[in-house]
């Protein structure tokens, strides 16, 4: 047809393409519209058009042509060529691609410098890819420059936003090696390649750019692989990898990137990825060409830290190695260069003293990052060329620091120490300071916290108390101010199981020393408008005591006519299971307290163990209240005296049900309470006397009286006291304890009966009163240990106790002298414990 029309209508080749593309229409009615490529015979230009979509299309879609009609599924077009054609399907860019190949050679002819046009430049309809295919001799570079917004790199597996994407490599050795894949609008402005070039540009079908976007500058001798150059206009930074970033490194090869850094601008470097080949000869590094340097070229390993604060242009290479054939590994890089005004905080000098805390480690890093476009970095170096964007100081030496940062708001230092101690007679740590450096707090850069770590064995415990302040705890009714006080901290107590969060406590309370049995770590954490002054108000002292039993203990000394509220550790989940608590609580003078629970109740039913609540005066005869999980809690209680509130939980049966405790205290005057007291003590003293002058005058008297037995143990009346096994650790046969011959008065009351010569005495042992000073220890009800075991040897039952400290024997016979062999002697523990009365007998 095409030969007939050129027959026809020589010289008239619009008229005669006219006509073909109706006659396909007729022949073809319901297709696409049609469409018509012509390449001249020179241009080197060679077309395919292919499937491209992942599955077939169903109903399938074809190419269709006058000459093969609607079923070729390829089509390519060569030079020469003048193809009229059109699809069989309504949506042809689902299932097929065109590819452009452009061959341009630089090795025997003259390379047809300038801008790259995009030709054919009528192509429409499918995703497009152009390639032009540049030939030059192997030693000669290919220079290609590209036009302003210039060009970004990107991971090969990623994809550009406006899915317009260039890919450039070179062949070397026969190999093609990719130099980079790359979006529009970036940093890269000129790449240059060694052996000529493949440039494609892939453009969606729906795009319609008329230029390619390069252009082809120049044609010179080159000694590596390539370089990419990078020109920066304004602060910005830009990411950047290895060629051949995915399979690795070419082996032996050597790239470069020349970075254009503006005026007052200074530039960064920051490794983010990397990985090492295994090499045979020679080794990977980067060298750096930097403008204040003597030494050029700097070449560093890729495991050190990279220049930063580099004031005007500058250039980085990558060089390979001979790799091992059976194992060679892969060199890849990833890393960024940052671009940013210069500031005059670069060029003060800040001194660090951090001799005197030789176990601290100093962090200076920039905070959380923002989502804007371009967030300048804060770079800190301890050196000419030793920066980063994060610096760490170690303890124990002395540092002059600088800092390349336009906003110092966005730095946040933080530090740590460790205190160990792994025997009490050796380490000597007590009321050890926890100090702030001062050179930190002058730093311009806001401490965000300091924590330090107590370390010690299982047998020795920690103590935290202060001397110029004590410690609030931070409950809902009465939260810590930071604004006022400047700062708090927060406690943990851990060991190999579990963490235990004691709380939050801040400055101006009454906690003046806090006890923990495990290993414990101490946040302090400044406000963030704190200021140096008020970090000067942080004032605790560490000591490493003998092991407690409890996992924590308070001890509070609260101010006259203050109300304080407490509640148990780790508030949050709750307090963990076989955890005990203790409060020693002081009076002070002149003041009584009311002790208060929140709740009436406890929220938790025991699975396993007992829990338990203790509030004991620390005196002789005084308040001594124990519950239990089932009881409720005390009501409002009055007292006098010092006191202990001990908690010790239980392992509930669902972890939805923690124990959560609160309490308050609150402190009044009580001057009225102390005379009625003073009445009441005076009044039972004048009782006792009473009693004692009565029990001399009836025993003068029956002294008159025949002596007759007036105790007798009778085995037949009910005197088993209730039990507690293994009160005593001998059976019958084995002790004689529990036998009992006529007791007569004289032996009991003997010494109401001493003669002014002392010749009567008793000759048998009688109950002794316990008349010395109470130990300061906190009541202790049953010890539930973390693996859910309970000693019972430990148990202080406070009903048992009182009982054994009070045996009394009903006696109304003479018993026989031959004891009863196989009676029961031991002691049960009393359930009723909490009514606080002895069961009848």
């Amino acid at each position: 047809m095409s030969a007939s029309c050129g027959l026809w209508y020589r010289g008239r080749e619009g008229l005669c393409l006219l006509l073909m593309g109706i006659l396909l229409t007729w022949l073809v009615p319901d297709v696409t519209d049609s469409q018509n490529i012509s390449l001249q015979p020179g241009n080197n230009i060679t077309i395919l058009i292919k499937p491209g979509g992942k599955s077939p299309p169903s109903p399938p879609c074809y190419i269709c042509t006058i000459k093969d009609g609607c079923k070729l599924s390829t089509l390519q077009i060569r030079p020469g060529m003048n193809v009229i054609y059109n699809y069989s399907c309504l949506n042809p860019e689902k299932y097929f691609v065109m590819e452009i190949q452009k061959v341009i050679d630089c090795t025997s002819s003259v390379c047809p410098f300038g801008n790259v046009a995009l030709q054919p430049s009528s192509l429409r309809g499918l995703n497009r890819t152009f390639s032009w295919h540049v030939a030059t001799a192997r030693n000669m570079g290919l220079e290609l420059n590209f036009s302003t917004p210039w060009l970004r790199q990107i991971n090969s597996s990623d994809k550009c936003p406006d899915l317009v994407t260039f890919d450039i490599s070179t062949s070397l050795r026969n190999s093609p090696v990719n130099i980079g894949t790359f979006c529009r609008n970036g940093t890269v402005s000129r790449i240059k390649v060694q052996g000529g070039g493949i440039v494609a540009l892939y453009l969606p079908w729906y795009e319609s750019l008329t230029q390619s976007g390069f252009r082809i500058a120049n044609q010179s001798s080159i000694k590596r692989l390539c370089i990419i150059e990078s020109t920066f206009q304004t602060e910005s930074s830009a990411t950047l990898l290895s060629a051949n970033y995915d399979l690795g490194f070419p082996e032996d090869e050597l790239m470069t990137w020349q970075f254009i850094v503006p005026p007052n601008h200074r530039a960064s470097v920051q490794f983010l990825n990397y990985t090492l080949p295994n090499c045979d000869r020679k080794t990977e590094s980067v060298e750096y060409y930097l403008p204040e340097s003597y030494t050029n070229p700097v070449k560093l390993d890729l495991q050190k830290k990279q220049p930063a604060s580099i004031g005007s242009n500058f250039n980085m290479s990558l060089q390979g190695c001979d790799m091992d054939d059976k194992n060679p590994g892969a060199l890849r890089l990833l890393f960024t260069v940052t671009v940013q005004q210069s500031s005059m905080q670069g060029y003060l000098i800040y001194h660090v003293d951090l001799t005197k805390e030789k176990d601290m480690n100093v962090s200076i890093k920039q905070g959380a990052a923002s989502r804007a476009a371009f967030v300048p970095v804060c770079v800190i170096c301890k050196g000419p060329t030793d920066c980063d964007k994060e610096l760490n100081l170690t303890g124990g030496k002395y540092y002059k620091i600088s800092i390349l940062c336009d906003n110092l708001a966005n730095l946040v230092m933080t530090a740590e120490k460790t205190i160990a101690c792994w025997d009490l007679q050796t380490c000597n740590v007590k009321n050890m300071a926890l100090t702030v450096p001062p050179s930190l707090i002058a730093l311009p850069v806001r401490l965000a916290q300091i924590t330090w770590n107590l370390i010690s064995p299982v047998d020795i415990s920690a103590e935290i108390a202060s001397r110029s302040m004590n410690l609030q705890q931070q409950v809902p009714e009465q939260p810590c101010n930071t604004n006022e006080n400047g700062f708090d901290y927060q406690i943990l107590s851990s060991n190999n199981k579990d963490n235990l969060n004691i709380g939050i406590f801040c400055p101006n309370g009454s906690i003046e020393r806090i006890q923990m049995r495990d290993n414990v770590t101490i946040t302090m954490r400044p406000d963030m408008n704190a200021n140096g002054s008020s970090l000067l108000k942080h004032d605790l002292h560490v000591s490493f005591v003998p092991i407690i039993k409890e996992e924590c203990i308070f001890t509070m000394n609260p101010t006259a006519g203050t109300t304080v509220h407490l509640q148990t550790p780790d508030w949050e989940r709750g307090l963990p299971d076989y955890v005990t608590v203790s409060w020693s609580i002081a009076m002070p003078k002149k003041q009584a307290a009311k002790l208060a629970f929140v709740k009436d109740r406890v929220d938790i039913v025991c699975n396993m163990g007992r829990f338990y609540i203790n509030i004991k005066e620390q005196k002789a005869n005084g308040v001594d209240i124990a519950r239990r999980e089932d009881d409720p809690l005390p009501s409002p209680l009055d007292l006098y005296y010092p006191f202990w509130v001990n908690i010790s939980n239980c392992k509930p049966t669902t972890n939805s049900n923690k124990l959560r405790v609160q309490l308050s205290v609150t402190f009044n005057q009580t001057s009225s309470g102390l005379t009625i007291i003073l009445i009441a003590a005076i009044a039972a003293v004048g009782a006792v006397i009473l009693a004692v002058t009565v029990t001399v005058c009836c025993v003068r008297k029956k002294k008159k009286e025949k002596l007759a037995p007036v105790g007798i143990y009778d085995g037949k009346l009910q005197t088993e006291m209730p039990r507690r096994r293994a009160f005593f650790k001998k059976g019958k046969k084995k002790n004689d304890s529990h036998i009992y011959a006529v007791i007569e008065d004289t032996m009991v009351y003997g010494h109401l009966l001493k003669d002014p010569n002392g010749s009567v005495s008793p000759e048998v042992d009688v109950y002794q009163p316990f008349e010395g000073p109470m130990e300061d220890a906190p009541p202790v009800p049953r010890l539930n240990f973390l693996n859910g075991s309970t000693k019972e040897e430990d148990l202080e039952d406070h009903l048992s106790l009182s009982m054994r400290e009070n045996e009394l024997y009903v006696s109304s016979e003479l018993i026989s002298k031959e004891p009863v062999e196989n009676d029961d002697t031991s002691m049960a523990v009393v359930e009723g414990k909490r009514n606080g009365t002895l069961p009848s007998t």
